[in-house]
């Protein structure tokens, strides 16, 4: 009987409306998860070509922004297969030793999903190397020059990683995956249908207009989609008995300050300051996370990069430039001499 084990402590470690989020509204089928058709018909191949041979699928790895299905697929990959996942992270598997007890423990054709798999440390990802290509383990007893290596063998399984940093993987780590693909944002069509899923998993009444400006507004990535729904229903169910219309849900997203575009406060914020306090750049990271008192990995990781996928922001050698279309977004205008 299939069966999913958590090992990681810190994935145990949600909120009930996480696990909402994760159960009740993930896709159990491939049939309910929408989007990525590419994607979806490359693991179709490579499932049913393994199922033929009667071999566990290829290792995977999955990489692109957070919230697009990466969990999700490797779920449903181990559901395909027929066979347990065990789900951990790359933070959780610290030592040698903390791999080791999850290899040791796999079943034949086990899924092992690894997310942010990208975090293993070197000794970590190098002792995956043979346990990948040969389903071994090497093991060394003692120390000095009576240290010995024993090789314990695993059963054949299909490590499946999860990556939003693909350029801090090493080589010869990435070649040891056998099916590779990126996930890309989706489009709002693509949202409104996982929406339209979701609000009747959850018992929502939506005008399909409205499922749509969610959609607009969610950044292309279903995970903020699903959880602006969740806020809209409660703001409905509170002011206008459950049903989500056009108007309470404008109410709803102007309460959380989310514009038509997606963009929040610390967004907004961030644009306003490269825009008043430096002229509309160049500014240096560093100089804008002091400014804003905030961090500049979180500037740099979070609120950056959806800003340069619409083209308010760009990176430049002298620092962060607004362009014209944050200008226009703000309603301001550029001073004289700035283009």
């Amino acid at each position: 009987m299939k069966k999913t084990i958590l090992n990681d402590p810190q994935l145990l470690d949600t909120t009930s409306e996480e696990e909402v989020l994760f159960t009740s509204l993930r896709a159990n089928t491939w049939d309910d998860f929408f989007g990525q058709d590419q994607v979806k018909e490359s693991l179709h191949i490579a499932i049913t070509a393994a199922k033929q041979r009667s071999e566990p699928m290829e290792h995977a790895l999955f990489y692109g922004p957070p919230g697009l299905g990466k969990t999700t697929l490797s779920h449903l990959i181990a559901k395909e297969m027929q066979s347990n996942i065990r789900v951990t992270s790359g933070t959780a598997l610290s030592k040698v030793g903390d791999l080791a007890a999850i290899l040791t423990n796999l079943e034949p054709n086990d899924v092992l999903f690894i997310d942010e798999i990208h975090r293993l440390p070197k000794a970590v990802e190098e002792t995956l190397y043979p346990a990948m290509e040969d389903f071994a383990l090497d093991i060394v007893i003692g120390k000095g020059p009576s240290a010995r290596t024993i090789r314990l063998d695993l059963p054949k399984f299909t490590l499946v990683g999860a990556t939003t940093r693909f350029g801090l993987l090493s080589g010869p780590f990435r070649d040891r995956f056998g099916v590779v693909h990126r996930l890309e944002y989706y489009q709002p069509e693509k949202l409104v249908i996982i929406l339209t899923h979701a609000a009747k998993k959850l018992g929502v009444r939506a005008a399909k207009d409205a499922l749509l400006e969610i959609a607009r507004r969610s950044r292309g990535t279903p995970r903020i989609a699903l959880k602006l729904l969740k806020r809209v229903r409660d703001y409905a169910q509170v002011k206008n008995g459950g049903a989500v219309t056009a108007q309470n849900l404008e109410e709803a997203l102007h309460l959380l300050q989310l514009d038509r575009l997606g963009l929040d406060h610390s967004d907004r914020r961030l644009l306003q300051a490269i825009i008043e306090k430096y002229e509309g750049g160049p500014v240096g990271l560093t100089t804008l996370a002091t400014s804003l008192n905030e961090d500049a990995g979180t500037l740099e990781e979070v609120i950056e990069p959806y800003l340069i996928q619409v083209g308010f922001i760009q990176r430049t050698s002298q620092g962060r430039v607004a362009t014209p279309h944050a200008y226009a977004h703000l309603g301001m205008s550029p001073k004289s001499g700035k283009k």
